[in-house]
């Protein structure tokens, strides 16, 4: 009910409540009114409610309030906005700050994290041990120069052969019908230019007399000239067919062993080195052998052309075989900062074969700092062994290896790294040149560069020092037993 209605209602109730006294009745009049009847108490009840009916409702005014000033008005809507204002800052600052780091975590996420270490510094020796890969002096594939069938093959893989010795004999019966056809197109050519050559000079008689004209007696010379030109022209495909002919044998170029052999009697030749063509056998020199070997930027000076070297090979434990330097390529390749090196093997006995891998042995002579990596640093890519360095600016630099000896868990690397770069162990193959990366934070990532031994103190120190460090552990040992006995006796 609203404050208006409840002013209206206040007098109605009030009047109510002062009738309804005057109706109650005194202990002293209840007897009279009882003795009055009940027409008296009808007569007090109309009267009553005409009194009520004619009654007017006073109606009560609210309180007049007094208005605002305009001046607090203001104030209260700017301190309204102002709190609005700063409550949408902080929330604008939040959700911006939250955003931020939600980028920021999101991109570190993006980043990789790898391990590093640093490579290992190896005493450098005087003799210098690189892999090298066997290879024969001379090798060629053999193919037919005629088209045919195969008849026979005379010499099987493994066997040795001289030069011009007879490998395999191939029928071409096309060939020679060619040959038979050229043969007698040859004869008939021949008539023609003996009949011209008649002609000819019985012309240039009867122009003596001037029986004939001079155009008439110069188309017989021209005619004879013709069939001369038409005879060394069939002369010429006589002496094809028959070298053809003479392509049915096939023979050995050179002194070598018969290293693949890929055809039977019967199989169908076809003559050429094209797709068509199919290779018959496959010829090798293995006296002397060629061994290749790469050998880093550091040791190119030493390398000379005509020095002795000693080739091993693991499947001849014990042995050496003597080689001679016998070419370089006179330049560092810049891919792999290395000199490629041919060594010459003598081969008589044939105990070497071609296409095994040996170890070439320099005496250099010269003091070359070599470092050792783990084995699981080493990526294997389509441009050869690589691994992963970190640089300064936590990128990835992959750089190519050339590895030396291999010690089971670890690598020698003679050149490529250094003792002061951080190479990543287990890299992933997604890894790629240029790469941001995050460096773990770990115990061989605190592990400080070795420095070789040559570089930090003379010999004579190092051995002076492993003197007393010996001494000293003798000390340690006999003063402990002392001590052990002491124990003893006491219990």
């Amino acid at each position: 009910m609203s404050p208006e209605n409840d002013l209206r209602q206040k007098p109605v109730d009030d009047q109510r409540s002062q009738q309804n006294r005057e109706i109650q009745p005194s202990p002293e009049g209840e007897e009279h009114r009882t003795s009055g009847g009940q027409a008296q108490r009808d007569e007090d009840i109309e009267r009553i409610q005409q009194q009520s009916r004619h009654q007017r409702v006073a109606i009560l005014k609210p309180p007049e309030v007094p208005p605002a000033s305009p001046r607090k008005a203001l104030m209260f809507v700017a301190v309204f906005l102002f709190v609005l204002l700063i409550a949408g800052g902080v929330t604008l600052w939040d959700r911006v700050t939250h955003g931020r780091a939600l980028a920021k975590e999101t991109e570190r996420e993006t980043i990789p994290t790898v391990a590093v270490v640093y490579p290992q510094s190896e005493k450098p020796d005087e003799n210098l041990i690189l892999p090298g890969s066997l290879q024969a002096y001379e090798e060629s594939p053999i193919y037919a120069r005629t088209s045919g069938y195969l008849v026979r093959w005379y010499k099987d893989i493994g066997s040795k052969v001289k030069k011009g010795e007879l490998l395999a004999k191939i029928d071409a019966p096309e060939v020679d019908q060619e040959l038979n056809q050229m043969r007698a197109a040859r004869q008939q050519t021949l008539a023609q230019m003996e009949l011209a050559k008649i002609s000819s000079d019985r012309w240039e008689n009867l122009r003596k007399s001037d029986s004939v004209s001079a155009q008439e007696a110069d188309q017989q010379v021209s005619g004879y000239k013709q069939a001369q030109a038409n005879l060394a022209a069939a002369d010429a495909n006589v002496r094809r067919l028959e070298q053809l002919e003479g392509f049915k044998d096939v023979y050995a170029p050179f002194d070598g062993v018969l290293t693949r052999r890929n055809v039977d009697p019967g199989a169908l030749i076809n003559a050429g080195a094209g797709v068509a063509g199919r290779e018959l056998f496959d010829i090798a020199r293995v006296d002397p052998l060629r061994v290749f070997t790469n050998v880093p930027q550091a040791y190119a000076p030493s390398i000379k052309v005509g020095e002795q070297t000693i080739v091993t090979l693991q499947e001849f434990p014990g042995q050496q075989f003597m080689g001679k330097v016998a070419r370089t390529a006179e330049a560092i390749d810049p891919s792999t900062r290395t000199l490629l090196t041919e060594v010459d093997v003598p081969n008589k006995d044939g105990h070497l074969l071609p296409g095994s891998f040996g170890e070439v042995h320099f005496a250099v002579g010269t003091n070359v700092n070599k470092v050792t990596v783990p084995v699981n640093a080493m990526l294997f890519r389509a441009e050869g062994p690589q691994v992963a360095v970190i640089g300064t600016d936590n990128k990835v630099q992959l750089r190519r290896i050339n590895i030396g000896r291999d010690y089971g868990s670890t690598l020698e690397i003679l050149g490529g790294v250094s003792g002061t770069d951080r190479v990543v162990i287990n890299p992933a193959d997604s890894l790629e040149d240029g790469q941001q990366v995050n460096v773990a934070q770990g115990p061989q990532n605190q592990q400080k560069p070795s420095q070789p031994a040559s570089q930090g103190q003379p010999q004579g120190q190092n051995n002076d020092q492993q003197k007393n460090d010996q001494r000293k552990k003798d000390q340690h040992g006999s003063g402990q037993q002392r001590n052990d006995q002491q124990k003893g006796k006491g219990q």
